[in-house]
């Protein structure tokens, strides 16, 4: 049977038949719909709200001479009980609604989704007013019913507000960015917009952000729309005070305006270490190379390290190179390390093409401060990619070892994971992202005290700590982009190639899974968008340890770095009497470019 290249490969080897267990139901039950006295009761006086709302045009829903204005009422905020997909399948048969966001919060109960829908016109709003009054006569025409769910499982409507704008995961870390700092201290933040299609509207709120910012003493650092996901957004620099007005939700602050969609804190890299650094000795001889198919977007690597040099070619599109400090450029060494020899610790034949780099971090493995994040992986991309001058157009794979420490994924996908969906359908990329690694200290109430983790048997040490983390799940999420549904994501398996005497030099730390195969234990974990299996696969990131931290009712614990008893051996910024340095790293980071090695061979 001929292939279809349109349509994914998917090898499934399905389990053996088994016996449904008893009383087993074979779909799951749908969820209890809401009383209708209870639903008229608590919506009824709302929906009168926006009647009347209607009824004075001038006031509030005027159209402001453009249909696609914006006005408080008109951004709706629908939580129901249940799937969401009913509810997105109601809304698409009213002319003129448009369902801009959705995401699924679970609770203990049920799901609870949260839909946000923009009503752009007098006339959406009027039909939507309709069809709330026909449920409550129960008079519902044939093509309506999926409004009946809606009503029935409606658990909330309002309009959108600061609690939307300001999470609470954004609100904590802002309040972290600015604790004792002076109130008139500038600190930088990401304002994403409500994204508008009409160029004319977008520009008028765009200019009614900016005018607020300015307002407050703030200064707009960088701008960035991308009609291709929907994205709009802005990076500022807000005083210390003005962003204590955000995290308090207070009126009239730049919380409440209504073009803004969501205000977060600067998107902060994920970083790595690289301990135990020693010569590397002399570099192999290089045949002739042939042209990248693999890219690397990552920080700056030593371009003229011996074991890189012929191999990399560096695209510094941001101009980051000249800023970034040899012994600083440990995450992009590293990575590119690992891309073109593997993990050292098990010689193999270097990767017989170079490798396409492009630096998106620079000094101290951070993103520039002055650029979002999401702009300049797209302009990276169409570069590489895009027109006559595309700099690596023969590019397929790409490597990102990256990920915002400040996003962990909830439940919406990022703009920087929808980024990566479209430019993967577009070109054709295929894009291998790192899950994220988790490094807090965390408790194993299996065991009072180190000693007696340590002494457990192996069994017993493996169990306790899968549930010390299975507990923590909510607190150990993957790290934007990795929730992307068309890039692999890659976790960390506690495997590499280190020799049974150097593994003996663990003498402080603990391995918790001894010979066992599982994830590392600070390789972050699912689920991804809409509850899909997350990361799609584990490729090795060492054999991580723990090292005990305290006591306090029981053994707290916490991921040691990557050694050379326990981590994958790469290449090194020059350190010391090194002149040929490599060291000892690991974690999600390594375990993807290993992976990104793998799909290139």
């Amino acid at each position: 049977m001929a292939s279809d290249p349109t349509k994914p490969l998917l090898r499934l080897t399905p389990d053996q038949s088994r016996q449904r267990p008893a009383g087993q139901q074979k779909f799951p039950r749908p969820p209890e719909s809401f009383p209708r006295d209870r639903q008229q009761a608590t919506f009824a006086p709302k929906f009168d709200r926006l009647a009347q709302a209607l009824a004075r045009d001038p006031g509030g829903l005027e159209l402001r001479a453009d249909p696609a204005a914006l006005a408080p009422e008109r951004l709706l905020v629908f939580e129901v009980r249940g799937s969401v997909n009913n509810f997105a399948a109601a809304v698409q048969r009213v002319p003129g609604l448009e369902l801009i966001d959705e995401e699924e919060l679970g609770s203990d109960d049920d799901k609870e989704p949260v839909a946000y829908l923009l009503v752009p016109d007098a006339r959406a709003l009027a039909e939507l007013l309709s069809l709330w009054r026909r449920w409550n006569a129960d008079q519902l025409q044939f093509g309506e019913t999926p409004w009946r769910g809606v009503f029935e499982l409606l658990r909330d409507l309002r309009p959108w507000g600061p609690q939307d704008r300001v999470q609470r995961i954004d609100a904590s870390f802002l309040a972290e960015e600015i604790e004792e700092r002076g109130e008139d201290e500038l600190v930088p933040l990401e304002i994403e917009l409500i994204y508008r299609a009409s160029e004319v509207q977008a520009q008028a709120r765009e200019d009614e952000v900016r005018a607020a910012v300015t307002a407050r003493g703030g200064q707009i650092i960088s701008r960035a729309r991308l009609p291709e996901i929907a994205y709009h957004a802005l990076l500022v620099d807000l005083p210390v005070r003005a962003i204590r007005e955000i995290i308090d939700q207070a009126e009239g602050g730049i919380a409440s305006l209504e073009p803004v969609m969501h205000i977060r804190p600067q998107s902060l890299a994920t970083t790595i270490e690289i301990e135990d650094v020693t010569d590397a000795g002399t570099a192999a001889a290089v045949g002739n190379l042939r042209e990248p198919i693999l890219a690397l977007l990552d920080g700056v690597p030593v371009a003229a390290h011996p074991l890189l040099a012929a191999h990399l070619v560096v695209d510094d599109q941001f101009d980051l190179e000249p800023h970034a400090p040899v012994d600083q450029r440990v995450h992009g060494t590293a990575m590119a390390s690992l891309l073109v020899h593997g993990d050292r610790n098990n010689p193999a034949p270097a990767l017989p093409r170079r490798i396409h780099v492009v630096p998106v971090m620079g000094a101290g493995d951070r993103f520039p401060a002055r650029r979002l994040v999401v702009d300049i992986i797209f302009l990276a991309i169409r570069a590489m990619r895009e027109g006559p001058d595309a700099t690596a157009p023969g590019v397929l794979i790409v490597n990102l070892s990256l990920g915002n420490e400040r996003r962990p994924f909830q439940s919406s996908l990022s703009a920087w994971a929808r980024l990566l969906d479209r430019l993967a359908y577009r070109y054709g990329i295929l894009f291998l992202v790192s899950a994220g690694n988790v490094r807090e200290t965390f408790g194993v109430p299996a065991f009072a005290t180190g000693t007696a983790f340590e002494d457990a048997d192996a069994a017993a040490r493996c169990d306790g700590t899968l549930t010390a983390i299975g507990n923590l799940m909510a607190d150990r999420r993957m790290f934007s982009p990795s929730e992307a549904i068309n890039a692999v994501t890659v976790g960390a398996s506690n495997d590499d190639w280190v020799s049974a005497a150097d593994r003996r030099a663990a003498r402080t730390i603990i391995d918790p899974f001894p010979g066992i195969r599982a994830a590392n234990p600070s390789s972050a974990l699912g689920p991804g968008f809409a509850r899909s299996v997350k990361p799609d696969i584990l490729m090795p990131g060492g054999r991580e340890h723990l090292r005990q931290m305290r006591t306090d009712g029981h053994v707290f614990v916490r991921p040691a770095p990557s050694t050379r008893p326990a981590g994958l051996k790469v290449a090194a910024p020059r350190t010391g009497a090194f002149g040929v340095a490599e060291g000892y790293s690991g974690g999600t980071s390594g375990a993807t470019a290993l992976a990104s090695r793998t799909c290139h061979r």
